[in-house]
């Protein structure tokens, strides 16, 4: 309520941070996370044994994953802050002020884990003169897998919280927030889960780089199978102990986060599959340890589209479970604080609104201040007309082409939550919900979208700076351009 609603109506919100944060985590965790560690075992392997086809394939693997991570990974990372920053600036808001110092440590490690990937593959030829300088580019690549690694272990604390925050609400503070109940079970399952998804890449990667050395090839196929079967039953564990550890009413939302609403009864079916692909993971590494030269090119290619698969579904189940909170037990999904609900409920959403076209409710506002209500509470996880419209779901509880009865739809907003948990509570007054249905019935009838702000324009409420509404449109650059 305190920033301009940036809204893409056709995709969704929601969408666009999700796929940009899924998109960061299938390169982030087997590319840099997972990968560094395995090439430079792969390195230093070279080194002991003095067969340097290991340090050639390993620079190739390592040139990839150097320019993908430092592309593609690190635009979807800042990706992610400028699409958080857009759609729920208060979540983001709160994240910072309790994880700054977390957050500032993550950034230095981060800066010096680009800088160690440049140094460790930029002097890749350079530092193989002698014994000493080879050791050193080893220890570069050590560094690099330890800050790879401790990117991801800080940010999964801040992820955990988000989930459950433990004793935070209690008892605010850094330490508490960050060492919260899913923070080590998701971490102990991401770990190996990293490092599995690294070998199953470099497996696929030699389907190129290793072709014609067949004697080659099924070493370092082997090499590979044992690196992921070591992991595996680390992955095992620590998904079983993640999933001891979400809390009860997060489970209630597996099956619609696994499958979707409109699929939710599917779910046991597509958690069989996933159990499957694991399986068909475990045969094909185990293949490839004891019979490398049984290994077709595409059994190489398999196992690492099937690992990416699970890692890009667990990210949504992940995003999904905890509703219907952005941060569990403090802040609802549309932004509002668990402890501002009370207040708003009784006054109203819009009477503290900054940027809304009314403040109070009249018979001939009453659809704009309903598009006002909808903007503010509703727009974070709908549309109007497109991805998870909110046409589309009153359409599949009422019939599309019946009439709608507002005071079934007042009576059901009101007690969705009770319903459908995964959606919070409304948090208006009974005047605020009668608008709410008011514009939702014209948009079904004009079939009209909700633009945001960064095409329609800022609106400021009346009396939050003067006393009649000011547009700021969407391409002023400065105050002079502000009109009553």
């Amino acid at each position: 309520m305190d920033f301009p609603i940036f809204h893409m109506d056709w995709a969704g919100n929601r969408m666009l941070i999700a796929v940009i944060a899924i998109i960061h985590v299938m390169i982030n965790h087997p590319m840099a996370v997972g990968m560094m560690p395995l090439i430079t075992l792969m390195e230093y392997f070279g080194f002991k044994t003095g067969d340097k086809r290991w340090d050639t394939l390993a620079k190739k693997i390592l040139f990839i994953c150097f320019i993908v991570t430092t592309t593609a990974g690190a635009l979807t990372g800042v990706g992610i802050w400028l699409s958080t920053s857009l759609i729920n600036p208060y979540a983001i808001g709160s994240l910072i002020r309790i994880f700054f110092w977390a957050w500032f440590t993550e950034w230095i490690i981060f800066v010096l884990e680009v800088s160690l990937i440049l140094a460790y593959y930029l002097l890749w030829d350079k530092m193989q003169g002698s014994i000493k300088s080879k050791l050193n580019h080893i220890r570069i690549g050590l560094a690099l897998s330890i800050s790879s690694w401790g990117t991801m272990a800080i940010i999964v604390a801040i992820l955990g919280f988000m989930m459950d925050p433990g004793d935070w609400t209690k008892t605010p503070g850094l330490i508490t927030g960050a060492l919260n109940p899913l923070y080590l079970p998701q971490l102990a399952f991401r770990t190996p889960m990293a490092m599995v998804g690294a070998g199953l890449f470099a497996w696929f990667l030699m389907i190129f780089f290793v072709k014609k050395d067949r004697e080659f090839r099924n070493k370092a196929i082997r090499f590979v199978s044992i690196w992921c079967i070591c992991w595996l039953p680390l992955l095992f564990v620590g998904a079983m102990w993640y999933h001891d550890r979400i809390p009860q009413m997060m489970q209630g939302n597996i099956d619609v986060a696994i499958a979707t609403q409109q699929w939710a009864n599917q779910s046991n079916n597509l958690l069989w599959i996933t159990w499957v692909s694991a399986v068909v993971v475990v045969v094909t590494v185990t293949i490839g340890l004891l019979k490398p030269n049984f290994m077709p090119r595409v059994a190489l290619l398999i196992p690492f589209i099937l690992i990416i698969a699970m890692l890009g579904q667990f990210e949504r189940v992940r995003e999904f479970i905890r509703k219907p909170y952005v941060i569990g037990d403090y802040m609802y999904a549309n932004g509002i604080r668990v402890e501002d609900y009370p207040l708003l409920q009784s006054e109203g959403i819009l009477k503290y609104a900054t940027y809304a076209h009314v403040r109070e409710i009249t018979e001939d506002n009453k659809v704009l201040a309903g598009q006002d209500v909808f903007n503010i509470a509703c727009t974070r996880c709908h549309t109007t007309q497109g991805v998870n419209s909110v046409v589309e779901k009153f359409d599949n509880l009422y019939g599309k082409d019946k009439t709608w009865d507002p005071a079934a739809m007042s009576a059901y907003i009101k007690g969705m939550h009770n319903a459908r948990p995964f959606m919070p509570p409304f948090p208006g007054n009974d005047k605020e919900l009668d608008a709410l249905v008011a514009y939702v019935l014209q948009i079904k009838e004009t079939g009209e979208t909700l633009p945001g702000m960064q095409s329609a324009g800022i609106v400021i409420a009346p009396e939050t700076v003067r006393r009649s509404p000011v547009r700021i449109s969407a391409g002023d650059a400065d105050a002079s351009n502000v009109t009553p």
